[in-house]
């Protein structure tokens, strides 16, 4: 169901968009969820310690793919706003195109040069085999991720949250299944679980293509959309999109690879260390998805809002979700606090007692910060909400910058105990710099809209004269 945000109370509307998506991204953090526990839980510690060593380099994959697909909508979203059909749906056919041809670039380099990335991340010998087959499979399901993220986009841009949480609560619950399946049943170990995953991915991104045909006119595509796409008429509209979505998947990317960075430098402290950092990326990513589900929420409301130049109510929007952010942080503080262990204990079994305490230690460092990560996830939307990628892209390469220095400067002063540190220390500065360019940007574009009144004032008042 299509969806207004350029009407209505701004915080109603982000309440109402965002819970949908945080259940769908709940779901959506499943599928890795269900891996870990059941290799984990099954195959033993130095399984678990596979698929985490090379969780990074899925979390880049999936950062480029989301960054690029969420780049690609916001066109659609302020199209959507200004009221254009045919810009939606041109946007969509030029959004297909765009990442259908990187997505194939990608998967084809990262494929051939998988054993130098896994070599450079310092991956134990002993567990290298499993992480190589694991992380290839899910290479080659790239595209499927791929499809269902730009649908998914395309359809959240347009204000409906709710239909791509019911594809992944379907896809998810199938990638137990099918984890189960091919690691009890089959035997086929590490890689059965990347085999789940790639699987999922394909089911969701099939029923969205089928649900969206049937049930969003707005997006039917006719041929004359096709071929306005490969046309040389659509190069600015093109660029356009790449505009916003290449500087969006490149400050994805950047967070990917602060991840793999911090990977490599974990990976080094052997298996043990490596099973309890991926235990409690695991449990961060979801207590973290309240904010991260605001923060796409309040992009597309940007966007629409953007595009129907209604300035005050993206200014309301930011407001109320940075008062939401901030009992959200709390909240998420307080449940790590008290039940961080029980949790770990969920992925990793009560007696790995010593792996459990690492795990913890790492998060109980890291929620104190949480306000600040919040933070990033409201400015870091808001600002690409109103086609201002180049800023978010700016602190990105900041926040890489400074955690991966404090990564390896800390790694080296306390062992692996620094590491935990790299993370917030790059929060705080990311947010920062976000914050400043959020209310300089505003001031800009307020500034801007008022002399374009002033001009329309000026040539009213010269016709009457």
């Amino acid at each position: 169901m299509i969806n207004d945000m350029t009407k209505g109370a701004p915080l109603k509307l982000l309440l109402l968009f965002s819970v949908p998506l945080l259940i769908g991204n709940i779901f959506q953090q499943l599928y890795n969820i269900a891996d870990i526990v059941i290799v984990g839980r099954t195959l033993g510690m130095n399984a678990l310690a596979a698929v985490g060593a090379t969780s990074p380099v899925f979390f880049f994959l999936m950062f480029v793919v989301v960054g690029l697909t969420n780049g690609f909508a916001v066109i659609t979203g302020q199209r959507f706003g200004a009221k254009d059909p045919v810009g939606v749906r041109r946007s969509v056919t030029v959004s297909t195109v765009l990442s259908s041809i990187f997505t194939i670039v990608f998967s084809v380099l990262l494929g051939l040069f998988m054993n130098v990335i896994l070599d450079w991340m310092n991956v134990p010998r002993e567990i290298y085999k499993d992480a190589f087959r694991y992380i290839q499979i899910v290479v080659a399901g790239l595209i499927s991720a791929n499809a269902y993220n730009l649908l998914a986009s395309i359809v959240r841009a347009l204000g409906d949250s709710k239909t791509p949480l019911y594809f992944l609560i379907f896809a998810s619950l199938l990638n137990i299944a099918l984890a189960l399946l091919f690691i009890l049943k089959f035997g086929w170990g590490v890689p059965g679980s990347a085999v789940a995953v790639v699987m999922s991915q394909t089911f969701s991104a099939c029923l969205c293509v089928v649900y969206v045909k049937k049930r969003f006119p707005i997006l039917h595509l006719q041929i004359d959309d096709w071929k306005f796409a490969i046309k040389k008429e659509s190069i600015p509209f093109a660029m356009e999109h790449l505009k916003v979505g290449i500087p969006m998947a490149l400050q994805y990317s950047i967070l990917g690879i602060g991840i793999l960075i911090i990977q490599s430098v974990c990976n080094t402290f052997g298996p043990d260390v490596i099973a309890a950092f991926t235990a409690a990326l695991r449990i961060e990513q979801i207590a973290t998805l309240p904010m991260v589900s605001f923060g796409v929420a309040l992009a597309a409301y940007t966007a629409q809002n953007f595009g129907a130049n209604n300035y005050s109510r993206i200014r309301a929007g930011v407001k109320r979700s940075s008062l939401i952010n901030i009992s959200l942080s709390i909240i998420m503080a307080i449940l790590i606090h008290f039940w961080g262990s029980d949790i770990v204990g969920i992925f990793l079994g009560q007696a790995e007692t010593e792996i459990i305490k690492i795990a913890r230690e790492y998060l109980w460092i890291s929620t104190i910060f949480y306000f600040f990560l919040g933070q990033i996830f409201i400015f870091r939307n808001a600002l690409q909400g109103m086609g201002e990628a180049m800023l978010p892209l700016v602190a990105s390469i900041a926040e890489l910058v400074i955690r991966s220095f404090a990564a390896v400067y800390l790694a080296v002063k306390f062992s692996y105990f620094g590491i935990f540190y790299a993370g917030p220390i790059a929060w705080v500065t990311a947010s920062t710099i976000l914050a400043a360019g959020y209310f300089a940007s505003f001031f800009k574009i307020i500034k801007k809209a008022h002399c374009c009144v002033r001009a329309q004032r000026k040539q009213q008042n010269d016709a009457a004269a």
